[in-house]
This record gives C-alpha cells, structure tokens and sequence, in this order.
C-alpha cells in the first residue's frame, strides 16, 4: 500500500470526496473542507486494509483502556504511517494548497490531559506498527480538555470543541450500542438450586454508542481502533412535557444522559462532580466489558476461556470498576460461579499505575458507589470480604490488613482493588517500580512478589523525530546509511560516533538554528511573541504541578534578572525560558504559579537591561501540535521535579530525542537518562529520593535554610513584593517557608541554580552543544514505545508481536 498510491490519484480522491460530500470543487473549497475530503480518503483507505486484514485468533487480543487518549493530529500521522504523506502533500500542492495550511485546519483531539493521555497515543501507534492486536478504549468527550487562554495573566478555560474537525475520522457504530444502568434497588432472589439471583429495578438507563477511529501501523499492514462511546439518552424528548410548553424540561433527561460525555474531568470538589465523575468511568467500563464479553461469546462460545483470548489492561485506576463489572456480566448473565468467574477476572486484567503519590491514588465515597451502582457494590463489598480473609490469613489481626482494604474509612479504594484482582501490577520506569515495591504497596509486594513489575515509558519516535522533525531525521538516515530506525529505534545509537565530527557538528546547529526559527513564527502566530532566535531555548513543558516545581524555575530566572541588574557589563549567554503548562481548573496553587510566571515574563520581557539576554514566553494553551512545533527547537530540557514525585514522564524523552540537553533531577526516568548519558551528557542536581525522605524525617526547615541563603531570601522577597504588574505572590512564598515546603524547592535551589551555571559554561562552546545534541539523540532510542510495547508483549500480556 506504501508504493501504491501517486499523488495525483490522492488527489482525484481528495477531489470526489469535496464534489461529493460537499457539492463543491477544488477551487472554491475552503482549507477545512479540503481537509475534511483528505481525511475521509485516508480513512476509507485504512478502512480497506483492515477489511482486507485476515481474522487473528491465534493470539490474545489487547484491550487497553485509558480515560485518556490525546492523540493531536491525525492527518498527517496516518498519512505518515500508509507511506503516502509525499504524495498527499503533492496531491495539495498540485491543488494549489499549501499543504501546512490545510494540516493546520485539524483541531487537535484533546482527548487527555498530558502524559497518561499522550502515552495512551504512542501505544495505539506502536501496537498497530508491531501487528499487535489491539483496540483502545475511551469516551468521546464533546469537549477535551479545556482551552487555555490567559487574561490579565491568569489562565482561564474555554470549551474545546475539538469535535467540529474530527468528524471525518469517527465512524459510528450504531449496531454495536449497549444499554448502561444507574441506580435503582437490588432484590435478592434464590432458585431452587440455591443460587443468588440479583434482580436489578428501579435504574435509569444510559445508550453507549461507539465512535470508532482507525489507527494505521507504520507501513500500513495493521490497522486497529480507538472506540470511543458517546453517551445517548433512551428518550430523545418527553412529547407530553413538550406539548404542554415544558420545552427545557422535555429536555432533561436527554441532558443528563448526554452531559456524561459532555467534558473531560469535571472537576469534582462538590458532590455532582464526583457523581459525574464516576458516571463517566462506569459508563466507559461497562459499554466497554459487554463489548468484549459479545464479541468473545460470537466468535468462542465458552466464556470460561475468557482470559486466554483476551488481556484488558487499566492505565491507571480509572477503568477499575472494569473488575466488579466483568465479575457482574460472568454471574448475572452467563451463571458463573464466584470462584470460576474470580478465576477468569484475574487472569485477564492487568494494571499500570502512574503515581507514587498516596495522596492521588483514586477513591470513592462509598454511600455514592451503593447508590449509583447498587449491583457492583455488592460485589464490591463481597471482594473487600474475600480479601480481608487473605489478609488476616497472611497478616494476623494487624494494621496492615486495614491500609489494604478496598472499603474502609467509608471509601472504596481503587488501587487496592487492582491490588487484589490484577496479574500484573506495573510501574512506568525503574524507580517508580522500585517504589512501588518497596514503599506505595510493599504489603502486597510482600505476599506476592511475581505480579510487580516495570515497563519504563516510550514514545512513538517517528512521529517525535520523522514526522516534527525532518530536518534531523534526513541527517540521521544519512549518516546511518538508512531508514531503519523508523522500524528499529535502537539503530539510533550509532550517532554516537559521529559525535565528535565537526562537518556533522555545524549541520546539527545549522538544523537546530533553522526549528528555532520555525518555532518563531509559531510564537508570533500563536501568542504574537517575538522569540529570541539567537538565545538558547530552555525549556519545561507540562502540566502544572507542585512536584513538577515549575515555581523553581521561575526563582532561578528572578536570580538571572537580579544578575543582570547588578552585573549589566558582564557575560551572559543569551536565553529565553518556554513554559507549557495547563492548570486542573479547581487546582489553585498551580493557577497561581502560572499567574506568577505569566507576571514574572512580563517584567522581564520589558525590562530593557534583559532586551537580547533573558526572555520568558509562556506559550498559551499548550497542546500536541504546539509540542510538535518546540521539540524541535528545544536546547535545554528541564526535568526538575522532586525526586521520587515523577513516576516517568515522557516529555523528558520526546525533547532527548530532539536533541535537547536535561537538567533534572533523579526522578522517573530521568534515572535511566542518567545510565545511558552520564555526568558529561546529562546536568543532574538535587536530592535523591531517600535523602528527601531522610531530611523529612530530620525535620526538614525551609524557613532556616532560606535565611541561611541572602540571595534566595532577596528572589522570595521578589515575589513577595511582586513584579511590575504590582501582583503580589507572598502567599505562595508562605507556602513554602510555613507549610513545610514538600516539594523541597528551598532544599533543591542552591545545587539547581550552580548547575545550570555550569550548564551554560559547558554549552558557551557551540561544538559541545552540538556534541551533546546528537549523544541525547543517539541515546534515546531506547525509549521508544516500540520497545515499551514488546516488553508489554513479552511479559505481562504473553503476546509475540
């Protein structure tokens, strides 16, 4: 298929889809109607190759179910992927479009909110390009994650509808809907052979419609899908209401069905959005079980082999409820016993967990699951029974059984429920494994060692460097005689050899000077900012948390301008630090950093003696596209969160790949960045995981040690007092001197300030920054989620790609 199509045939295409579709020609089409047309051509022709695909009942089918999939843009991905973005470009040009153009009339599908989200993506990406049979799974929200727009310097949320350009993309599948039910009673009933019946009245109903969305594998041989539900009322309107001029109120249940896919995250600090919350994971949950469970009925007829046809993997707690719900469908609909079906559920789930924080691992009101799901509480309650007798049996009557239980302290406890049902438990890198093991679950890891694992995180590395980068990606192919690192990432350590070759050296700066000045014009098109080409651009990208320490790195940018203040005659290497970041709407401290940076920029950026010196650009509404746009123009990559906070991230791997030289901490897998790059390719500071622990324990004073640092005391005084704008941020500086500071910023200030000093020492030679790019580059390869993915294959799903 790669060879197959020219691009005047992707052309003649794209033109009888604008004649038929739209009633228009070329000519007169608009950039989206052209767009629209491109999309409906690739997706008819994925459409054909997974018809022409062979059915695959040899191998365990994956089900991966995520609550996020942030998947960006798709057009020129697939294109990428089918081998026919040439003739696709060509096929526009020839139109006389400019084919960026009409790439940029997809709205992003923002379908996440970072890394879980983007991860999700780069599977779907790797598990189709491997021949892995797979189907992801999600909501197709109305809306994505909000758009981000900042006014007078704070961030505000507007509705992303991004549904308006991905029409093309989903097909429905109505044949293929499920009734969902919420609330109403449970009647016990008993048959004559003494077996209990749960009689289920009462409940509202729910329609879950599939939306389904082709994912081509790179080389077009596999195509898999994204199903995504949307939530549809059993009653479209209530005609008596109607008929007596109750117009709204005719409405209503539709609204309320409708309203469980409306947005992604409602925040959930009042009781109706914990509600809608858990509607939405159960919804999700339970259209995707008897999805599978039909399917697996239809083409196997015995249930009880289940599990050697299928592995569903979690990411994350919030498909959990998968585990009462396939325990529900195997009793109450198909008579298995508990101990049978219990075999069945365990054997087929698996569990990826993304924090080390206890604090954010997801929980319940336990009078809301009884009312909502008053059938997946009683099996919910019968498992919490069954695993406190394990418990007691392994503990004795102890505190460890309590802090293990999945319903206690009037809460239901997701990762304990995955901690008693799933095969497999893995963390994302090699430190967040270990503390898995040793600290967030060692009772568990205790009693049962063999289902803790890791699988460090990865990244679709064509799409990371082939498609955002083809400057880079032409120097690889030609220095590495070939394009086999787009199918074999680990090729790409053979750059290192040509590290030290000044020829080699001046392209890499030529190509990183040429992205700079495309992400320029993205700045000024985007945010109307100005950016510095000739300056270094450092950058922290992510969403906004404390343990991300983006306030860190606004401290050491206040310390920059209070240099440049009293040293206005001396040397200083020219930067400008890009923020991305999006604050959880109901997360006040993180809206207040960004307000802070976003006051902090703008002093900096009027402040005449840093003109040409220090700039600060916090790019709004960062998303996927404009990810696509920075990478490639990133130097500096700023991977500072507190040690042992970061389970993995996978930012820190997409701007490596780029070239872009790390100054972090020992954190997720910036620990394995640090085995394969060392002291001389990697800029590390900071406390390690157990010496955070450690001063804690010692009783940790950021107050003292910020009065023991004059320099320190004058940037809190900074903020304190506030920028030009006359915003004052003394409550976040209170924050860390009086509320114990536990994201260690006033412990980790010192050792980061010095080494990013030493940092642009080391990069004032252009040949050791062009050095350092390309080993960044060469190393990386290892963190492609191809790799991700056959470790995925091999050991916890027992699949051969």
């Amino acid at each position: 298929m790669r060879s197959e199509i020219s691009r005047d045939e992707v052309r003649s295409a794209i033109e009888d889809k604008l004649c038929a579709h739209f009633g228009i020609t070329s000519e007169k089409a608009t950039d989206d109607q052209v767009f629209q047309a491109g999309a409906m051509v690739i997706r008819e022709i994925m459409s054909r190759l997974m018809a022409a695909e062979a059915p695959r009942h040899d191998r365990r089918e994956v089900h991966y179910m995520s609550m996020e999939f942030l998947m960006g843009r798709s057009l020129m991905k697939n294109a990428f992927n089918l081998g026919i973005s040439d003739a696709l470009t060509g096929a526009l040009e020839d139109m006389g479009r400019n084919a960026s153009d009409i790439f940029e009339a997809e709205n992003d599908a923002g379908l996440g909110n970072g890394g879980l989200g983007r991860l999700a993506a780069c599977y779907m990406d790797s598990m189709a390009s491997l021949g892995i049979p797979a189907t992801g799974y999600s909501i197709c929200y109305e809306l994505g994650i909000f758009r981000q727009k900042f006014q007078d310097g704070r961030q505000t949320e507007l509705a992303d509808d991004w549904r308006k350009s991905s029409e093309s993309w989903l097909i429905p599948r109505n044949e293929d809907a499920v009734e969902i039910r919420f609330g109403g009673q449970i009647t016990p009933r008993w048959d004559y052979f003494g077996r209990y019946h749960a009689e289920h009245t009462g409940y509202t109903t729910v329609t879950a419609v599939p939306r389904d969305m082709l994912i081509a594998g790179f080389g077009g041989k596999t195509v898999n899908t994204l199903r995504l539900w949307d939530a549809r009322s059993t009653s479209a309107l209530d005609m008596y209401l109607f008929s007596e001029g109750e117009y709204v109120k005719s409405m209503e249940q539709r609204t309320m069905s409708e309203v469980i896919t409306k947005v992604l995250y409602p925040a959930d600090d009042h009781i109706e959005g914990k509600t809608l919350r858990l509607k939405q994971q159960y919804f999700f949950v339970s259209a995707t079980v008897q999805t599978i469970v039909k399917k697996h009925i239809a083409e196997y007829g015995d249930i009880s082999s289940f599990a050697e046809h299928h592995v569903i993997q979690i990411n994350d707690t919030h498909p959990t409820l998968v585990i009462p719900e396939l325990m529900r469908i195997f009793m109450d609909e198909h008579g298995l016993g508990w101990d049978e079906a219990w075999s069945v559920v365990t054997g087929a789930v698996a569990y990826t967990n993304h924090t080390v924080m206890s604090e954010a691992l997801e929980k319940w009101p336990q009078e809301l699951v009884q009312q909502l799901l008053p059938r997946v509480w009683e099996i919910l309650c019968e498992i919490n029974r069954r695993w406190c007798d394990y418990l007691v049996d392994c503990f004795g009557n102890t505190e460890k059984v309590g802090r293990n239980l999945i319903i206690r302290g009037g809460q239901v406890h997701m990762a304990n429920l995955c901690l008693a049902a799933c095969y497999k438990v893995n963390g994302v890198s090699g430190l967040h494994g270990e503390i898995l093991k040793n600290d967030l679950f060692r009772d568990i890891n205790e009693l049962r060692p063999e289902r803790f694992t890791y699988v460090t995180n990865g990244i679709d590395h064509r799409r990371w460097l082939s498609q955002i980068n083809p400057r880079l990606h032409s120097l690889t192919a030609e220095l590495l005689g070939s394009e086999d690192f787009l199918t074999r990432p680990e090729e790409l350590i053979k750059l290192a050899d040509f590290s030290e070759e000044s020829d080699v050296q001046k392209v890499v700066l030529a190509i990183k000077q040429l992205n700079k000045e495309d992400f320029a014009d993205f700045a000024m098109k985007n945010d109307g900012f100005m950016l510095n080409t000739d300056a270094i651009v450092d950058v922290q990208v992510k969403r906004l948390h404390e343990y991300k320490r983006q306030l860190l790195c606004a401290m050491l940018i206040t310390r920059l301008q209070m240099f440049i203040h009293c040293y206005p005659n001396a040397e200083f290497k020219p930067r400008t630090f890009v923020f991305g970041a999006k604050a959880a709407a109901g997360y006040r401290t993180a809206k207040r950093i960004i307000e802070l940076i976003c006051s902090l920029a703008k002093d900096v950026n009027n402040d005449p003696l840093c003109k040409g010196k220090l700039q600060v650009y916090f790019l709004e509404n960062y998303r996927v596209s404009a990810a696509e746009a920075l990478m490639p123009a990133a130097q500096i990559s700023q991977q500072i969160s507190t040690a042992g906070k970061e389970a993995s991230g996978t930012g820190n791997m997409k701007l490596m790949l780029n070239g872009a030289v790390t100054i972090g901490t020992l954190d997720g897998a910036n620990v394995e960045m640090y085995e394969r790059l060392g002291d001389r390719n990697m800029f590390l500071f900071g406390l390690r995981a157990e010496e955070v622990i450690a001063l804690k324990q010692n009783g940790y004073d950021p107050l003292a040690m910020s009065r023991s640092d004059p320099e320190l005391t004058e940037v809190l005084n900074r903020f304190s007092a506030g920028f030009s704008d006359g915003k004052s941020y003394s409550d976040l500086v209170s924050d860390l001197l009086y509320k114990g500071d536990p994201y260690m910023l006033i412990a980790d200030y010192r050792d980061y300030v010095l080494t990013h000093d030493r940092l642009y020492s080391v990069i004032s030679d252009d040949a050791e920054l062009a050095r350092l790019s390309l080993v960044n580059t060469a190393q990386s390869g290892i963190f492609a989620a191809d790799r991700a993915v056959r470790e995925y294959a091999d050991n916890i799903w027992k699949i051969k790609p």
